[in-house]
């Protein structure tokens, strides 16, 4: 079954061309910045790639700020080391290059074999680290015939992706079996990843715990608090458009029920296709709403304040009361729970929580955040939080709690992969 599967995916790798450079140009219709750089997807030659260096991949925004931590623990013990970052996403590039000015940051390439050789032969990495859990055959199994070490770190596999990737088992398990460590979130994870072929699995905590807002994210949410005045602000950030769901028209929609008075609704969407979407929306409602990308003082009477940035989601939680973490009331599985935790905000999500399932139910005990399941529940939960200046500090002491016992995954994991490498040595 495993040669039959394998044949399948090389064929459809022959295929596939011309169907990613066609989704190429439709995301670029509402994101240009997937218009640039294709050869580096396509696997043609690097100019002047980095060579002999720490090869770290993240997908996206997200996993990229999570990592930043774990990146910083690894150079600290490779200090001579050059750094190489790559990602499939045009922010999460440029996240990447924000925070590691000093790395060469590119995307990586597609799956198919060939492309994957190139790569691995223009960069030839002293080792690779796949944050979370990117399972892409050929790269894994042409880093093992080129004796490249390869990691997995902050894994994570959710009952849904596990059922997913059962059904081609005898295509990932040969791959996932030449990994030299995999470092799972939980132990849950860890059993799941294991099912379905990871070798050299251990369980080492969550790295996200780790994360914390940066000096520049605190003088940028200091000129935010000047802008938006002595207001309470409710920052709903990473809300999700989809399968045919606008999450923050959800929230637009009960917030235009509710009496507000002075407050300040902060929206974030997770991409930057929503941001106009969302602003039209809102003025479609009759708020009375402003860009953050106008740069302006925040009018007295603006109602709703549409976070239309990159990579400055702290500042946004660093000035509000409340925070709503997107991706839960439509069923996309929730983003990221620990980031305004840690900001020790009082913090809400929905429903659809499996991509942050024991970071959500640990939360909630810890008393740091709390589930609502529709937007109504969300307004109402939210007024009653800001009516409650002792409720809110009761979560937030909660939350610094909950956030300084988790904390020392990138630590622990940078120094097993270090482990590993001086053994391989």
């Amino acid at each position: 079954m495993h040669m039959l599967l394998n044949l399948l995916y090389q064929f459809l790798w022959l295929l596939a061309p011309p169907f990613l450079r066609k989704y190429l140009r439709r995301r670029a219709k509402q994101t240009p910045a997937y218009a640039l750089n294709w050869p580096e997807r396509f696997g043609e030659p690097y100019p002047h790639p980095v060579k002999h260096a720490i090869w770290i991949h993240v997908v996206s925004v997200g996993e990229t700020r999570a990592s930043i931590q774990f990146i910083r623990e690894l150079q600290q013990l490779f200090p001579a080391t050059p750094l190489l970052i790559t990602q499939t996403t045009p922010t999460g590039r440029a996240t990447a290059q924000h925070f590691f000015p000093q790395a060469q940051c590119r995307y990586l390439p597609y799956d198919k074999k060939t492309w994957v050789q190139r790569f691995l032969h223009d960069h030839q990495p002293k080792f690779g680290v796949i944050m979370e859990t990117e399972i892409w055959p050929n790269l894994m199994s042409v880093c093992a015939q080129n004796h490249i070490p390869l990691f997995m770190a902050n894994a994570r596999l959710s009952e849904k992706s596990l059922r997913g990737y059962l059904k081609v088992r005898s295509l990932v398990a040969p791959p996932l079996a030449t990994l030299t460590g995999c470092y799972a979130q939980t132990n849950a994870d860890a059993q799941r990843l294991k099912t379905i072929g990871a070798a050299n699995v251990e369980v080492c905590g969550n790295i996200k715990y780790d994360i914390s807002p940066s000096p520049e994210m605190y003088v940028l949410a200091q000129s935010f608090k000047q802008r938006i005045g002595n207001r309470p602000v409710v920052v709903c950030a990473s809300t999700r458009f989809y399968q045919g769901t606008d999450e923050a028209q959800l929230l637009l929609d009960a917030w235009a029920k509710c009496q507000t008075g002075n407050i300040l609704l902060v929206l974030i969407p997770r991409h930057t296709e929503r941001f106009d979407p969302t602003f039209v929306y809102a003025q479609k409602l009759n708020f009375i709403t402003q860009k953050r990308s106008d740069n302006n003082q925040i009018a007295e009477d603006t109602q709703i304040w549409i976070g239309d940035s990159i990579g400055e989601i702290f500042a946004y939680y660093l000035c509000a009361n409340i925070a709503f973490v997107g991706g839960s009331l439509v069923d996309s599985g929730c983003h990221n729970i620990i980031e305004p935790i840690a900001c020790n905000l009082p913090t809400l999500f929905g429903p659809s929580t499996y991509n942050f399932a024991e970071v959500a139910l640990k939360a909630i005990g810890a008393g740091a955040a709390q589930q609502i399941q529709t937007a109504d529940d969300w307004a109402a939960k939210t007024l009653t939080l800001l009516d409650s200046s002792q409720q809110r500090q009761t979560m937030s002491n909660c939350a610094s709690d909950f956030i300084q016992q988790h904390r020392g995954a990138s630590k622990l994991i940078a120094q097993k992969i270090n482990q590993k490498i001086t053994q391989i040595r």
